[in-house]
């Protein structure tokens, strides 16, 4: 039998209930009612002292900050649109933990004597300082994931309960994860127990514990993080070990791993250490010396093209640092054509030249974030033209299909997916395109890369027969899924058939309110103006980000001529300009002042501690700058943003981390690096519907642009570089598979 794509009305049914343990719905019943234990009780036994009364007070602040995360004290801890989500925090942060105040008060403690008195007032204020430590940590979470305090908070419990009843050995050995971790302060005095959960967890996730190890550096076990980290992430134990705290140094340099000791050892005798750290695997077996590598790093293109052989090589030791590297390298040579883009092309490309086609292959996919669409043309011809007789399948191979998807993606993007499938059989055409689809369930359950990759690449594909073919691909692997009884990989391919098949009717708009139906969103082509108001007197913020480069200078000057028609007040001051709405709806636009760097962060470091203190959340955000200052606006996105416009913003990591800081965000991305003369229209066009209170609807609006910038010449070829939020399926792809996750999570 062979089993459908799931329609709107199965889509989220038959992936959580196909995987519903019926055994386990019987236990989640509602309890009989019965005698409440201690731990249930929901009043207070007695009054609470004086001393422990001001650490209620402080629980109670903090708790105030996560009901007024969105502006106002409602009794509600608001997380967007998602009404489950907002449900579960509110449940969780605030009243949860106003039981969990009341549990720890009416524990039972002997008092019959003044040394018991003030054992039971020390370890009330144990647990009291705990749970004021874990709301601190969500409040400064700028990605709360509210799934996760739940656990949190529900491990906060279970561990007071066992230090209550003498069980905390058994608890943390049952119970050796991330959310132990986070309350691992209640295991003040159990060494035992702390040792273990701290050893496991270096063992299981060592990207997670290196980075923690400042807080358990000076302890023994300490060496299991420490060991298994410098497999992963050795230059983490490079920084550890070059650090002037003794106290981290000393952690690195008492292990006696072999390989610790030769991070140790570049760390002392290399020139250029940080440059060496790729060449981990050379040295550590002995292939090149030190002295060796440094000749190599002293020249910027044998560096690159070592980087290259060695990736190639694929060794097992420092993978991630080497990639790293080879992508930090390989963006010099985008951004060295992408300044030259006005260049005749003998001088715009001399810089890879001399470049083999895997040399190309790795500048393109891992310059996919800055790399102009005339600059991938021009690497991509010149990888094609290396390739002479070898086929596109060898060259993938050669590359150990290292982000093929990611280069489909690209190539789909660029219009260049029929010239490279040209170079293949069709037999091994074949192949590869059903490796691109097959396989997307592996990794974590967070792992989403490629199945993003996939998104994305199939909304750029105009090839009919090749489109129907993955779409059938999709099908067979969702079939293959719920065979498998795979619950990620059913999620993936049912999420990527239901936006497929609305691909053809996107500018549809009965369509889409159906897509955004069946996945599960909110309007997906449209931005309720009543979404973006912040308070009862219905004001927008808005909050641009410029940088202090030369480029910054003139953005921003241009920026601000758009806003003397008399619609707009301009208010400078010394490190932000303030811009209000003087007819129409009331909007607030905050831009920093692009001073001279490293004073542009200052600024947007003063402007972020105004807003944070006078509880504004701009619900419009955009970057305006060079693609290498993305990360530092993404740090200032809330959680409460809608429309963010962040330029070049096309790849995975990047749409991501957006969204788990926005998870509501209707993303305006590039496909390189944003325009002024393409920005200001759409900035323009946004604002001009918000002055008169109306939705932001990307469909009638995209095309009101399209009609501007035609016949405008690059100005219009740059704007058709510009996906607008609906066409954004690797965003919209995220946004409905952790919906569907947090879904299914709930049920749990």
């Amino acid at each position: 039998m062979r089993y459908k794509v799931p329609t709107a009305l199965l889509l989220a049914a038959i992936i959580l209930v196909s995987f519903y343990d019926t055994s386990f719905a019987q236990r989640k019943k509602k309890k009989k009612e019965a005698e409440k234990t201690i731990y249930e009780i929901d009043t207070l036994i007695k009054p609470i002292p004086l001393q422990r009364s001001l650490w209620h007070t402080k629980i109670d602040k903090a708790q105030r900050g996560v009901d007024a995360s969105d502006g106002k004290v409602d009794g509600v801890a608001y997380y967007g649109e998602d009404e489950k989500m907002t449900n579960i925090l509110t449940q969780t942060m605030l009243k949860d933990i106003d039981q969990l105040q009341i549990m720890i008060e009416n524990l039972p403690f002997a008092a019959s004597a003044t040394n018991e008195y003030n054992a039971e007032m020390q370890t009330k204020i144990r647990y009291l300082s705990a749970l004021n430590e874990l709301l601190r940590m969500y409040n400064n979470d700028s990605k709360a994931d509210p799934i996760y305090y739940r656990r949190v908070v529900d491990n906060f419990r279970n561990l007071v309960i066992a230090r209550q009843e003498n069980k905390v050995d058994d608890f943390v050995r049952n119970n050796a994860n991330l959310y132990t971790l986070a309350n691992n302060d209640l295991l003040e005095g159990y060494p035992e127990a702390r040792n273990y959960l701290f050893t496991e967890l270096g063992r299981n996730e060592p990207l997670i514990m290196i980075r923690k190890l400042p807080e358990f550096a000076k302890y023994p076990y300490a060496d299991e993080t420490i060991i298994n980290a410098a497999k992963i992430v050795p230059n983490e134990i490079y920084n550890y070990a070059s650090s002037s705290n003794y106290t981290l140094s000393s952690a690195i340099r008492r292990s006696k791993d072999p390989l610790v000791q030769t991070i140790v050892q570049i760390s002392q005798e290399s020139k250029s250490p940080l440059k060496a750290m790729p060449f981990l695997s050379d040295i550590y077996n002995k292939k090149l010396s030190i002295a060796e590598v440094d000749r190599i790093t002293s020249d910027q293109d044998l560096f690159y093209k070592n980087l290259v052989r060695l990736k190639l090589e694929n060794p097992e030791l420092g993978n991630k640092a080497l990639t790293d590297e080879i992508q930090y390298r390989g963006l010099k040579y985008v951004r060295d054509m992408n300044d030259l883009h006005e260049s005749p092309d003998n001088v715009r490309f001399k810089c890879i030249e001399g470049f083999t086609p895997e040399e190309l292959y790795f500048v393109m996919v891992y310059g996919q974030d800055e790399i102009y669409t005339s600059s991938f043309l021009g690497a991509f011809k010149r990888m094609q033209e290396r390739m002479g007789d070898m086929k596109g399948n060898e060259l993938l191979e050669k590359v150990h299909y290292d982000k093929f998807r990611t280069f489909i993606r690209m190539c789909a993007g660029y219009n260049t997916l029929s010239k490279f499938l040209a170079t293949i059989d069709e037999d091994r055409k074949t192949v590869l395109m059903k490796d691109f689809i097959a396989g997307l369930e592996k990794g974590k359950e967070d792992d989403l890369e490629d199945a993003v990759d996939v998104a994305d690449a199939f909304g750029s594909i105009n090839d009919t027969a090749l489109m129907d073919f993955l779409q059938k691909e999709v099908k067979a692997n969702y079939e293959l899924s719920y065979k498998n009884r795979s619950k990620k990989g059913m999620k993936i391919y049912a999420l990527l058939s239901t936006l497929f098949d609305g691909l053809r009717s996107s500018d549809n708009e009965r369509v889409m309110e159906r897509q955004s139906q069946v996945l599960n969103l909110p309007p997906i082509n449209l931005v309720r103006f009543k979404s973006l108001e912040q308070d009862s007197t219905g004001r927008v913020y808005e909050q641009f980000f410029f940088y202090g480069d030369e480029d910054g200078k003139m953005s921003y000057n241009s920026f601000l001529g758009n806003f003397k028609d008399g619609k707009w007040k301009i208010t400078p001051s010394k490190y932000w300009t303030t811009i209000t709405s003087t007819t129409g709806k009331p909007i607030t636009i905050f831009a920093n002042l692009p001073l001279a760097e490293p004073e542009d962060e200052e600024a947007q470091k003063q402007l972020a501690a105004y807003l944070t203190e006078n509880n504004i959340y701009p619900t419009v955000i955009v970057h305006r700058g060079h693609s290498y200052h993305l990360p530092l606006t993404i740090d200032g996105l809330n959680k409460h943003a809608r429309i963010v416009m962040l330029g070049s913003c096309g790849g995975y990591h990047n749409l991501g981390t957006v969204l788990e800081h926005s998870p509501d965000a209707h993303i305006i991305s590039s496909k390189q690096t944003g325009a002024m003369a393409v920005n200001e229209p759409i900035i323009k066009a946004i604002n001009n519907q918000l002055l008169e209170g109306k939705d932001i609807d990307w469909i009638s609006m995209w095309q009101g642009l399209g009609k501007y910038f035609a016949g405008k010449g690059v100005d219009s070829d740059r704007f058709s570089d510009y996906v607008p939020p609906h066409k954004n399926l690797g965003a919209i792809f995220i946004k409905a598979y952790r919906k569907l996750s947090n879904a299914e999570e709930e049920t749990e």
